[in-house]
Order: C-alpha cells, then structure tokens, then sequence
C-alpha cells in the first residue's frame, strides 16, 4: 500500500472542528458498498486476497427446456464461459497491466484477486464490479466424533454389509439388480486415497490394468497440501475424511467390506482442502473442474465427462471469511448443468434452531441431509432448519450419521459421525436411482423429488421455524430418513403389495 506524506496547514480553530464534523458525518464511500468489510481491513494493512463477482452473469434458463443431461452440461458451459469472455477483458487487461496476481473463473463471472488497498480501491470503483468477497483460509471444524476416528473399537475388520447400508434398504435394491452401474459421482473433499481396497476398482481412472488420472482428479490446492504436498498429479487425502466419506458411497472390496450405497458407480473426484483448510476459491475451483473435467494440465475440457451428483460434505462459515451468498451462483449453475449437488447440512444441532447457517448447504439449490442413528432418531449434532439465509425448510432428508463405518487412510476402516458422514448415502442413493432409471440424468428436480416423497417420513417435538414438528416435512428431519427401496420401487418396478 502506498504511503502518502501529510501537509499541514493552519487554519481557524473553528474551520477545522467543521471540518472534522463534516469528515465523521460524511457517507461511506459507494465503492466500499460493494465490498466486504474484512476484506477492506485486511487490504489495510497490506496484500489480501478476493473473489471479484461481475455485474453481468449468465442467463441459464434455456437450460431447464433441454432433454438430455450432456446438452444441459454443453449449453451451461459455452453460456457461462461466453459470458466470462465478454465481459472480463476490460478489468483482465487492468489487472494485468498493474502485474496484479489474478485468476479468471466462469462457472460463475467471478475473478480471484490478490492485492493491496490501492488496486482493491480501483478494482471497487469499477462499473463492472457487483461485489468483492474475501478468501481467506479457514479451518473446517468437524465435530468432536469426527476428529477422532480413531476412537472406534473396529479399525481394521471389515465384515459384510455395514448396518447404515441395510437401513436404507440399499441391499433389496441390489438384488434387483440396480447398483449404480453406468453412474459417475464426484467428490470435492480432503482428497482421496485412490488405491484403497474398497475404492480403487470404483475409481473411473482404473480400468483393471492401467491408470489414467485426466478427466478424473483434480488438486485446487496450489501451496502446502501436507504429505500429498501441492497439485497432486493423482488422488491424495491429506486428512481422511474425503476417503472416508466416498468409501459411504461406492465402498467395496470385493472381499467382504459393503460399505457403500451404489458398489457399482464410479467416482472421481478434486482436493479442496488443505489437511481440512479451505477457501471459497478452492471450492469454486472444483465445482468448475466438475461442470466441465479437464486433463491434468487443466486443458481440453469436456462437459460430457461430468459426473451425475457431487457429493459435498463441508461447509463454508460466514464469519470466518466466507459470505452467505458467495457460492450461491456456483451451486445454481451447477445444478444447471443437470448435476445433483449433494451437502451435508452442518453440525450445530446443538445449539437448536435455525443451524443450517453456511454455505453451500444453506441454498435452494442445494440438497441437504441431516443425520439419523440406528433408531432413526435425529443426532444432536444434526443442524436444524430453517435455512439462516433463506428461510428455507432444511434439512431436506437424512440419512444415517451416526457410528458410519467407512474407509480410511492407509487401507484401513475406521468408524466416524457426522452430517458429513450422512450426505454419502443420499449421493450413493441418487446413483442408485439413475442406474434404475437412465432417463434421470440430468433431471435434478425430478431426482431430488423422488428422494424426499419416498422418504419415512418422521416427526419431531420441536418445532423450527414456525414449523410443526409433527408435520412432513419439517426443520429436524425434512421429508425423513431415505429410503432406497422405496425411491427405486415407488410403483414402478413392483406392485405396491410387493413392498
């Protein structure tokens, strides 16, 4: 930030004192209107970074009139990327002009930018810029039973179908035949071990013999990244949650380990976090690599490849650094595309009411899952609703959170809970579904619908948001705990007395 030296001149004692009233009295500058005020303070005191959204965003509407999954995803792509080019020349050759750091993105009209409090002034004032949030690495806090997998009793025994799997009658849908074949999920978490047993032959990468990592993995995180280290050319957990969340979702090893709801999807995935720190741009970054995979060197992309569902099992808190709305236009052209976004709805049951308060579970766009234990009883973890951004009804379903036995690092299973670990069974479901029925693809309203009617519905004491608890749906449980049997089967493929 420039220094500017002060010249002092003397005036009447009273000019001065009406001056300083004018000064403390005057109206914060528009430009400051625009920006996030810690991204103003953190600018003062020298270089910060921030996510610049533009004035001029993309009109995705035809997207919804569109058959076909890959048309929604091609149509997505070329309007947003269309949309980027033409309008983000002017403030690009501005920010490169100054030899400013800065990243472009399209999948929403946004630029990442690092700098000090002069180009923050001029990049603010802008006619083209709508709004400057800050990026800032945060911790992500997993509740108490997720930090410490390795409190379970069972590490390293895998033994036939885990009790979360049977609950939502997963396996009756197996015996007839439906178990995700045809289907690609996506996850964006700590990483992946991609050589763990239950998970290698699941990775679309692996073909039984040989390894291709492009179109099917991508690192967001460019600086640090623990023992994986930056820009991993192929898929590393730095943590474990990432490992064991897809385990929950395609886990098999052929040898006895059913961990997951859909054993013959496939699934690919991207780093977001730094051993479990994250920033709106690293989630950004993925959710764009997803719309439209890429090869390893981040080149040739193809919307064809994108997967059906990501599965989310993260949030983005507000007051450290992430704004309510600033993944908002990401998750709605996301789901544009015709992919189901998956997010865990939070763990601040605890504190009662009207906790599902970050991003990205908090929009509409989004599809949240509380958590459930054995006895399909809400956990006291399970954030409840109503959405704190929108009002919502939130969670949309549950799904077991509790006690989830599931892969994890160096070939190993470990028991965790937590919404995290209930997101994996709705994405696995989804998968399910699709596999059953091909002409869902792509059909996100449609898919999210026949999760939430076919749910157990279950009621509640407490009433969230001017909601009854005893109605369905409702704040704690939304439309129930999920079902498989009931999503595939709902008087399509067996007559309701087959139930």
């Amino acid at each position: 930030m420039r220094k500017y030296s002060r010249v002092i001149f003397y005036f009447p004692l009273f000019f001065i004192l009406i001056s300083a009233r004018s000064i403390v009295a005057a109206p914060a500058p528009n430009w400051q209107v625009k920006v996030d005020s810690r991204v103003i303070k953190a600018a003062s005191s020298g270089e910060t970074e921030y996510l610049v959204f533009l004035n001029q965003q993309a009109d995705l509407d035809k997207a919804k009139q569109l058959a076909s999954k890959q048309e929604k995803g091609e149509f997505v792509v070329n309007r947003l990327k269309s949309t980027a080019e033409n309008s983000q020349k002017s403030i690009l050759d501005f920010l490169t002009s100054g030899g400013v750091e800065h990243r472009s993105f399209w999948i929403a009209n946004l630029i990442w930018v690092q700098s000090d409090y002069e180009i923050l002034t001029a990049v603010a004032r802008r006619s083209d810029t709508a709004k400057i949030y800050s990026d800032q690495n945060f911790a992500l806090k997993f509740p108490e039973t997720e930090l410490a997998p390795e409190l379970s009793s069972r590490l390293l025994s895998p033994g036939g179908i885990e009790w979360n799997i049977t609950k939502i009658n997963a396996p009756v849908v197996w015996d007839a035949g439906f178990t995700g074949s045809g289907v690609v999920i996506g996850g964006q978490d700590t990483g992946y071990e991609w050589e763990h047993p239950a998970l290698k032959s699941k990775y679309r990468g692996w073909d039984g013999s040989a390894v291709d990592h492009n179109y099917n993995w991508h690192d967001a995180i460019h600086t640090g990244g623990g023992i994986c280290g930056p820009d991993s050319p192929e898929p590393c957990d730095d943590y474990w949650h990432g490992t064991h969340t897809m385990g929950t979702i395609v886990g098999d090893d052929g040898a006895g380990a059913q961990i997951g709801v859909a054993p013959s999807a496939k699934w690919i995935g991207c780093r977001n976090m730094d051993q479990g720190d994250g920033k709106a741009s690293t989630y950004i970054e993925c959710f764009q690599w997803f719309v439209e995979p890429t090869d390893l060197n981040g080149k040739n992309g193809n919307p064809a490849l994108a997967p059906h569902v990501i599965n989310n099992s993260w949030y983005c808190p507000p007051q450290e650094e992430c704004a309510w709305d600033s993944l908002q236009e990401v998750i709605d052209n996301t789901r544009a595309a015709g992919i189901v976004v998956v997010t865990s709805a939070g763990n601040d049951g605890y504190k009662g009411c009207g906790t599902v308060s970050y991003p990205p579970a908090i929009y509409e766009s989004s599809f949240s899952i509380g958590a459930t234990d054995q006895n399909d009883n809400i956990a006291s973890f399970s954030s409840r609703g109503p959405s704190d951004f929108s009002n919502l009804l939130k969670p949309n379903v549950t799904a077991p959170g509790v006690g989830i036995y599931s892969s994890t690092l160096d070939g190993a299973y470990r028991i965790a809970s937590g919404t995290s670990m209930a997101a994996p069974h709705v994405s696995g479901l989804a998968a399910l579904l699709i596999s059953a029925r091909p002409e869902l693809a792509g059909q996100v309203e449609q898919i999210e619908t026949l999760i939430e009617q076919n749910a157990l519905p279950l009621t509640s004491t407490e009433n969230c948001g001017g909601v009854s608890g005893e109605l369905i749906p409702n704040n704690t449980y939304g439309w129930g705990r999920i079902d498989a049997m009931e999503t595939l089967f709902e008087d399509i493929f067996l007559p309701l007395s087959s139930k």
